[in-house]
């Protein structure tokens, strides 16, 4: 959520990126790519780097790539920075070509996370990877971001490392693993890195240079948000704290009277004869506790079911806890003293216990991610070990988002958008045996805005971003365009994407501050829009209209995916794309039709997709252009039934719907679905040990049966599901007329499958590719139409299609979903 026009509460908390003072190396000024050899830093006059980043991508200089962001945005703070990009991790050699940095390594496994880039749901290895030139797999380690930090440590042990990207910010505390099917240690301990950094990191990596600058101990950084680190017992700087236990599920906890959002104003409040929970009389509260006792830590235990409230008598001494009546009653409304949240931090189960009791981890989970406001989060902390083992891991609060002004410095830094030289093929180009997939993809796209407030489960954009969008300036996003037009090669006046995380979120968020700085919700969009969600598109409709009438600008595309039950408020939108932004199709993923599966990842019923079509069919029509619509589905979601999936089948055979690429359920760490899927609770709701249960599709057979059915088309797997229609019962969708689901007969030569990664797909005679087509999710689609005007490339005589023919399922910006 984001207050339009920048007056949230989160755009005045901080202290503005662009504010410190230049450290001295500034005096170098700029370089056109940031140095990754010894030569390029003499070329560049430098004895030293300040800052090296290590990185499992290609180096891309583009703000699309999570090392180009950091990188620049250091540099402009006066830092030099140099890139060791895909190092050979098997010593630590690799690790020492720039020489040791006089600050700190960053580390990052690279925009996607490591394991989910090299094997897929069904633990396949993928031999390519996107962010490789020439699209070679095993450039990188499995789990690079332990891998790099071990070897960083290695050549220099003294240097600081600072650990980033999407790989740990997913692993910040004890995290289910789906590759080795068990609950790994937080990333903090197990790569033994000074600092983790989670989510967009500018704000923190620049306080922290310049801090690391002044001389200040790394040990001594424990107070900025959006960070990890490990504290052992007896470290002073854990003093002063309100420590909440939520380690069991057992037990109530101290009851604390729900804090009405609608109420923050004192003025509204008092109207209506209720009082929210006093912050200002709290934070006085602890002042006087610590001029009384000096730092003290107050521990708030669990008390039993009938008893509410601890009372501290603040006198010379602290005072045993007393109880008293039911703070919920109308005659306690407003008399209690909470911990203010600024000091206050919430204890997690222990990695012991969430590793072997999978219904803690769930607790676990639901308490981070109600916990991820920057407006009302706390600080988290968790215990890893026992004994003389034994530390903890702190996560402090999310961090305060970027302001509209915080978001144009970061994208109108002088990034050359392009690879670097050292990739480039002997003509000088990264357009054929050295291409970088991810970078193609994202070559002449524009990211328009960050983060997403769906909160759907099973995507990482709300761990990793947050949910409170942050926007980019209209002049800002057409200056960015300008310089596609007039120094990127190969442009031919298509604009590939006008988006981000979710197309249509621009400048989209909550109408007040203060309900925006008080919400707890997971979704501001889920069950339903909410009330205090402003859906206003005009300024997206107007920033598209501004970007097409460029001069040299042919098209403008919106290729991100939509948010269509956020579309559909608005008409003159929904109108607006139809007519000028889709190139023969527009993917959106309602993943799913069946109520069961939807209310666990949190998506809006069919219904929202029907009401997108018909608009999207009316505005086609009368633009007098045939237009596709590419829904997306995933198959196995935790919640999902065989039954589901069948009714998912009918539905598209129904709608005439054939999908070439399907998704199976990937359990990426932190997401709330995969804590769905190790505990078989669903923790969206209160986590006890008799609450809801969830089914999880687990087993490789059950697996590829919910693919199958998502495919029912292909001949390959009817034998598969005429044995599960029987057993369920369902013999009569078996059959050869229109309204069956599969036929009786089987044929000798089975068809081929179009995966998203090429080396992935399979093609057999019976399923040829043809000459200049596009498989994309509907068989038959033409090929969509994206300005570039180059002929297709011809098939091999082997029937492979050619590599430009594979429309490839990569999302830079995002990581992974």
């Amino acid at each position: 959520m984001n207050a339009p026009l920048d007056v949230s509460f989160f755009n005045r908390a901080a202290k503005p990126i662009s504010s410190y003072r230049k450290y001295w190396a500034a005096r170098f000024g700029t370089a056109k790519f940031l140095p990754t050899t010894r030569a390029e830093m003499d070329a560049l006059g430098w004895d030293s780097c300040d800052i090296i980043i290590v990185t499992g991508d290609a180096y891309v200089d583009h703000p699309s790539f999570g090392m180009a962001v950091i990188g620049r945005m250091l540099e402009v703070q006066g830092f030099r920075v140099g890139i060791i990009a895909q190092p050979d991790w098997q010593s630590a050699d690799p690790f020492k070509v720039l020489g040791k940095p006089n600050l700190f390594y960053g580390v990052t496994a690279g925009n996607m996370d490591s394991m989910i880039n090299r094997y897929t749901a069904d633990h396949k290895i993928r031999h390519d990877d996107a962010y490789t030139p020439g699209d070679l797999g095993g450039k990188r380690p499995d789990r690079a971001a332990l891998v790099y930090s071990q070897r960083c440590r290695e050549a220099y042990k003294e240097v600081p490392i600072i650990l980033g990207g999407i790989e740990g910010s997913l692993r910040r505390i004890a995290h289910y693993d789906y590759w080795s099917d068990k609950v790994r240690r937080s990333v903090v301990v197990d790569s033994k890195c000074d600092l983790l950094l989670y989510g967009n990191a500018e704000r923190a990596i620049v306080e922290i240079a310049h801090r690391l600058a002044a001389r200040e101990p790394i040990a001594n950084m424990t107070d900025i948000r959006g960070t990890a680190f490990i504290r052992r017992s007896g470290d002073e700087t854990a003093n002063g704290w309100f420590e909440i236990d939520s380690t069991s599920v057992d037990e109530v906890g101290r009851v604390e009277a729900h804090v009405n959002p609608y109420l923050m104003i004192s003025d509204v409040a008092k109207e209506q004869g209720v009082t929210c929970a006093r912050e200002d009389e709290a934070e006085a509260t602890a002042t006087a506790a610590e001029q009384a006792s000096g730092a003290i830590n107050i521990v708030v235990q669990k008390m039993p079911a009938k008893a509410a409230l601890a009372a501290v008598d603040l006198g010379k001494n602290i005072k045993p806890l007393t109880f008293v009546p039911n703070p919920s009653l109308p005659s306690m409304q407003g008399r209690i003293k909470v911990p203010p949240r600024d000091r206050s931090v919430i204890r997690l189960p222990s990695y012991e216990q969430v590793k072997s009791d999978p219904v803690l981890y769930a607790h676990a989970n639901r308490v981070l991610h109600l916990e991820t406001n920057p407006g009302n989060a706390r600080a988290l902390v968790q215990a890893h070990g026992t004994g003389v083992t034994a530390r903890d891991v702190w996560i402090t609060p999310p961090p305060i988002p970027l302001t509209t002004a915080e978001m144009d410095y970061v994208f109108d830094l002088p990034y050359a958008r392009s690879p670097h030289p050292s990739y480039a093929d002997e003509n000088g180009s990264h357009d054929h045996s050295t291409k970088i997939p991810a970078w193609e993809m994202i070559r002449f796209s524009v990211n328009i805005m960050r983060g997403c407030f769906g909160g759907c489960t099973f995507c990482s954009i709300t761990e990793h971003e947050g949910r409170i969008i942050q926007s980019r300036s209209e002049d800002s996003v057409i200056r960015e365009i300008e310089a596609i037009r007039d120094t990127v090669k190969g442009f031919t006046g298509a604009i590939s994407d006008l988006g981000g995380p979710t197309a249509n979120m621009y400048r989209i968020g909550c109408k007040s501050p203060e309900i925006e700085a008080a919400c707890r919700k997971p979704s501001c969009v889920y069950p339903g829009i909410c009330s205090n969600l402003n859906t206003d598109h005009n300024p997206l409709i107007k920033m598209y209209r501004r970007a097409r009438a460029l001069k040299g600008v042919k098209k403008i595309l919106i290729s991100s995916g939509l948010r269509y039950d956020l579309a559909v408020q608005s008409p003159e939108y929904v109108k607006e794309l139809v007519t000028h932004h889709v190139g023969g199709y527009l993917k959106i993923a309602p993943e799913h039709t069946e109520q069961g599966p939807l209310t666990k990842m949190m998506k809006p019923g069919i219904g929202s997709y029907d009401k997108f079509k018909q608009l999207f069919e009316k505005f086609s029509l009368e633009a007098g252009k045939k237009q596709y619509l590419i829904p997306y589905f995933i198959a196995a979601h935790p919640g999902t039934s065989d039954d589901d999936m069948m009714n998912l089948a009918i539905w598209l055979k129904k709608n005439g719907f054939r999908a070439d690429q399907v998704q199976t359920f990937y359990p990426s760490p932190m997401a709330s679905a995969t804590a769905m899927y190790h505990s078989n609770k669903n923790p969206l709701r209160k986590v006890t040990r008799d609450s809801e249960t969830v089914d999880i599709v687990r087993g490789e057979r059950r697996r590829r049966l919910h693919k199958a059915f998502l495919r029912y088309h292909d001949s390959k797997n009817w034998p598969l599901l005429r044995e599960a229609l029987k057993a369920m019962g369902r013999a009569d969708l078996i059959g050869n007329g229109k309204h069956h689901l599969i036929p009786t007969f089987q044929p000798i030569a089975d068809g081929g499958y179009q995966s998203a990664r090429r080396k992935n797909s399979t093609t057999t005679a019976s399923s040829p590719v043809t000459k200049g087509r596009l498989l994309t999710q509907h068989t038959g689609l033409p090929p969509r139409d994206n300005g570039s005007a180059k002929p297709a490339k011809p098939v091999a005589a082997s029937g492979k299609p050619a590599s430009n023919q594979v429309r490839k399922s990569v999302k830079p910006v995002l990581g992974q979903r």
